[in-house]
């Protein structure tokens, strides 16, 4: 029976000093095998792998994915006009020296991203001193990127470590300055509104003022030939009068005054004192007198 046990515990004991040798590396890590503390391998390539049992050797396992570190909160910087600016920023990082990036932080990631951001805060502190808030928010945006991106890609390099991106995620005034541009603003965009009301008003009074200058020279125009059409009218209406009436002035005479009568005598309340021998009762006396075929008196 304790011959067995004796063999139950060997075997055990052979077991983990064999499961101890062995080590798998998947797709997402890198394994650093040590010796006695000393670095002795780097794996990348995924499978199953051998070392020998600890004490002798360990391994460390390092992310090989993309990271990301975005600032807790925005950083203040001075731009050459001397105004402090908030600027919010990303980076995408991710290990390719595990050697160099163990001896640079002993494997923390913690430290390494402290590390990045001291990187990337003086690289945007170097960029941002000699540019207007302009330039860093939309002129030169993109070169600003270039610089702080290779400053950035220079230095983590020596630390085992490949930035795939530094991005700018906000970039704001402080909040002392934003009430004074608010106001600054605003009161740029009523002087405009302001030029384009006089603007408006003086081309509405332009238009108003050819529009009946127009008018009166289209009513001017038009009565002129009105009075043309007409006067030409008229003369052609007495024209045909003098020929009709001069072949017979006798009855011109009579057919005015029949005229002259249904003007005078419309209505019953009509009165008029007249001397009854004068000329206007004439046709009255006799009314075919003087008149082309009228019938003789009897």
């Amino acid at each position: 029976m304790n011959k067995f046990i004796s063999s139950l515990l060997a075997l055990i004991i052979v077991g983990i000093a064999a499961y101890s040798t062995i080590f798998v590396v998947d797709q997402r890590s890198h394994a650093i095998v040590f010796a006695l503390g000393e670095v002795k391998a780097v794996i990348s390539e995924p499978g199953l792998h051998f070392k020998l049992p600890p004490p002798f050797q360990n391994v460390m396992f390092l992310d090989k994915r993309i990271l990301t570190i975005e600032s807790p909160e925005a950083d203040r910087f001075i731009t050459a006009e001397k105004k402090n600016i908030l600027v919010d920023t990303y980076v995408k990082w991710h290990i390719t020296e595990p050697k160099l990036y163990f001896v640079s932080f002993n494997g923390e990631e913690s430290r390494a991203r402290d590390r990045l951001s001291q990187i990337v805060k003086a690289a945007l502190n170097e960029e941002i001193t000699k540019r207007s808030v302009r330039d860093v928010i939309s002129g030169e945006r993109d070169k600003v990127m270039q610089a702080i991106r290779k400053k950035v890609t220079d230095e983590a390099k020596q630390i085992g470590v490949e930035i795939v991106d530094v991005r700018l995620q906000r970039v704001d005034y402080v909040e002392q300055i934003n009430n004074s541009v608010y106001e600054r603003m605003k009161a740029e965009r009523s002087r405009v509104a302001n030029e384009l009301r006089s603007t408006g008003f003086a081309d509405s009074e332009k238009i108003r003022a050819d529009a009946d200058r127009q008018r009166i020279v289209i009513l001017a125009e038009a009565y002129k030939e009105a009075q043309t059409v007409s006067g030409a009218g008229d003369a052609e209406a007495a024209k045909i009068y003098s020929q009709a009436f001069s072949q017979n002035a006798e009855f011109y005479k009579f057919y005015r005054s029949l005229e002259a009568y249904r003007a005078s005598f419309k209505t019953k309340s009509d009165v008029m004192v007249v001397d009854q021998n004068s000329e206007f009762f004439k046709y009255f006396k006799a009314p075919g007198a003087g008149v082309v075929g009228a019938a003789p008196k009897k």
